[in-house]
């Protein structure tokens, strides 16, 4: 089993090594994109149909489990996400002090970023859980977690709950929707230029501080009308960011700067570059719509989402890949959603969309597209990145 193991290891690496040269290349020259007509997945070259089913119709096609989730359940996976951090800082931390290679020190904080800054990754799921509710009926319970889990990796968790119901609100709705929507004309200016690849992680801590234009919120100011009437909420969220910045600088004073820096910052970094891919990729690809306002209908903007699979690490990162029935049904757990897709795809294989394309080449493709198409006219109705 472990050398089983090792070698679907080795085979991912090679697959992610070979998905990032081609994602260069795509970089590098567009003329090796892949064209909307040739792209590998599900429901990427028909639009939805005219009459959809109701959002009733879609629920009861589900398991019932899906809607149910269990406290014990939830709270294992939180507590395995820090347990196995630990466990992970522990050991490599051990490593880094035992060796005096050079060559062994840095293979093994390469390795030790991409493992941490993954279930960085993780722990956010877990809050993003907690933030919708789906964590567990418990309300409480829910934003209690929600700010440990969040305030770990410096994250607003009540502020950034409210923005993202915001985003589920309107989703796929240019006019209302919260983050990487298309702009009209008249609101290009507003926009700034944008980095490459939206800076990737750097793009995440820009967009707590200062939210998407033409349509900014900042994460930080309890002043902001998207939190009025939320003090509480937002000063617990502010006061965990306190208590982490305070655990960090005790650190630091104890290692000193590279330590804090190689082992936290970095792997945070990583964490907001999955950030960023990961919600771009949700609802930007070729042939998928996004809408005015007076086009938008709340079951056809849920379904204009893509899944995607994340490889080895899809189920590491609690399958927020799978992500239709995450926006039909914000109160499914992640450990229930590739039931409730498996069951929705039975049942409404027209409504399916899905990008087989490897993770890396559809993000640089995408943003391309991003860069060249997302300015729209003033009188855009219905807007496609072809």
């Amino acid at each position: 089993m472990a050398f089983s193991r090792a070698l679907d290891i080795v085979f991912q690496t090679i697959q992610f090594w070979k998905s990032l040269i081609s994602a260069m290349a795509i970089a590098f020259n567009e003329g090796k994109a892949t064209p909307a007509s040739k792209l590998k997945g599900k429901g990427l070259q028909t639009p939805l149909p005219e009459k959809l089913p109701s959002i009733i119709d879609v629920k009861k096609a589900l398991p019932m489990e899906c809607f149910q989730p269990k406290v014990s359940t939830s709270m294992y996976y939180a507590i395995k996400d820090l347990v196995v951090i630990a466990i992970v800082f522990s050991v490599f931390f051990y490593l880094d002090g035992l060796t005096t290679s050079k060559t062994l020190r840095l293979a093994l904080i390469l390795l030790y970023w991409a493992v941490q800054g993954t279930l960085f990754t993780a722990v956010f799921v877990i809050g993003h859980d907690c933030g919708h509710g789906s964590f567990s009926d418990h309300s409480l319970l829910n934003d209690i977690v929600g700010t440990v889990m969040h305030g770990f990796i410096l994250c607003p968790y009540y502020m950034w709950k409210l923005s993202h119901r915001q985003h589920h609100r309107n989703n796929a709705n240019f006019d209302r929707d919260e983050v990487f929507y298309p702009v009209k004309e008249t609101e290009q200016c507003a926009t700034g230029k944008t980095l490459p690849g939206f800076g990737l992680g750097v793009g995440w801590f820009g967009y707590l501080l200062k939210g998407y234009n033409p349509r900014p919120v900042n994460h930080y100011n309890p002043f902001e009308s998207m939190f009025a009437g939320h003090l509480v909420g937002f000063s617990f969220s502010m006061a965990a960011l306190g208590v982490m910045s305070w655990g960090l600088y005790r650190f630091y004073s104890w290692y000193g700067f590279m330590a804090v820096l190689c082992f936290y910052f970095v792997p945070l970094f990583i964490f907001a570059c999955y950030m960023v891919i990961i919600t771009f990729l949700h609802h930007n690809e070729m042939n998928i719509p996004w809408y005015a306002d007076g086009k938008w209908e709340f079951v056809r903007g849920q379904l204009s989402t893509v899944d995607r699979h994340y490889g080895f690490v899809h189920s590491i990162i609690h399958n927020i890949g799978t992500h239709q029935m995450h926006h039909m049904f914000t109160k499914i757990p992640h450990y229930r959603l590739e039931l409730a897709t498996t069951a929705f795809r039975k049942a409404f294989p027209d409504l399916v969309r899905v990008c087989d394309e490897p993770i890396m080449p559809s993000y640089v493709r995408m943003f391309r597209k991003y860069e060249e198409q997302s300015v729209m006219s003033e009188k855009t109705e219905i807007h496609y990145y072809q």
